[in-house]
Parts: structure tokens; sequence; C-alpha cells
């Protein structure tokens, strides 16, 4: 983990003043900056947590994503696809994990082209162990309760959905649960 910064003032309040100085008051300005500063932390935390797997939380998500599938098998677009990521990522933590052993590569029987990733005994022994570690430290948000990580999940679901990465089910709002 990186060391404490240990500043004594809070910089991005700081910025946050001398921007209201200069151009007005943008709230959106130091939200964003620190969104972006958690999420350096919580990466970090988190790469801590899983890197003596050989893992990055990138390579984490792609185990993860298996075992949650019926099979233990998914094509490498369905995972870009459920990531959110970049047909590139994909094959790259695809190579990285194979590379492993925590995965294999075999013929998509369904797509003469396509090839699924498979996640492998060891894969599954990995991302076992990983996340176990991962959930005693509460993905690095132990300084939130419960419901203030909900409430977190509903802050930044609006921004997701503005994005595009999915639309609401019919009656369910931005910040709305689904019934």
């Amino acid at each position: 983990m990186p060391k404490p910064l240990a500043l004594d003032f809070d910089p991005i309040a700081r910025a946050d003043e001398l921007w209201t100085r200069r151009w007005g008051g943008v709230p959106s300005m130091s939200a964003i900056t620190s969104v972006m500063r958690a999420h350096q932390i919580l990466l970090s935390r988190v790469d801590a947590v899983v890197k003596p797997y050989g893992l990055t939380f990138a390579r984490y998500e792609a185990l993860v994503l298996l075992t949650f599938s019926r099979t233990g098998e998914l094509s490498l677009s369905k995972i870009g696809e459920r990531l959110m990521v970049h047909p590139t990522s994909v094959t790259n933590t695809v190579d990285r994990l194979e590379k492993a052993g925590l995965v294999a590569r075999r013929p998509n029987p369904l797509d003469g082209r396509g090839v699924l990733a498979a996640i492998t005994a060891r894969g599954r022994e990995v991302v076992e162990q990983a996340t176990r570690e991962l959930m005693a430290v509460d993905f690095g948000l132990e300084g939130y309760d419960e419901q203030q990580c909900r409430q977190v999940f509903e802050l930044l679901r609006p921004l997701r959905i503005t994005a595009g990465d999915f639309s609401p089910a019919a009656g369910e709002g931005p910040g709305e649960e689904q019934a």
C-alpha cells in the first residue's frame, strides 16, 4: 500500500477554494477530483491484496466473472461486455491468466473463429482465497458501514446510466431499487 500523504490540509478542498476564487464555484470539479483520488486509493488497496496471487484487480474480476458463469467459461467478447472493457484489455487479461495457469483457452464450438476462456481448478482456488482476503478488508472500504456502501453505489448509479452502461428496468429510476 502507498505511504499515506499525511497532509495537514485537504488538498482537494484547497483546490476547490482556489478554483472558486478564479472561475467561480463548480462543485463537480471537487467531486470528480475526489472520485479520481478515491479510485487511486482503492485500486492500490485492492491490488495489494491480490498481488501475492499474481493478480491485478482486473484479472481478479475476470476470474470472478468466470466463476459466476454456469459452465465456468465465457467468450472473450462476453467477458469484455460484462466487465465493460475494451477487447484488447480482455485479450491481455486472459493472456496473463492463461500464463499463470488460472484459465485455459479453447475454441468456441458455437463460433468457429471465437475463443472461450475457461477457469481452471487452480483459478478457482486462487479466486476463493483472494475473495476471502478482499472481504476481510471490505474491498478497501473499511471506513464505510454497509449503509454507506449502498449509498455510494446509489450515488454513482446515475452516472453509469447516463454513460449508457445499462438501462434501468421499466419503472426503475436511476436511484431506485428494482422490486
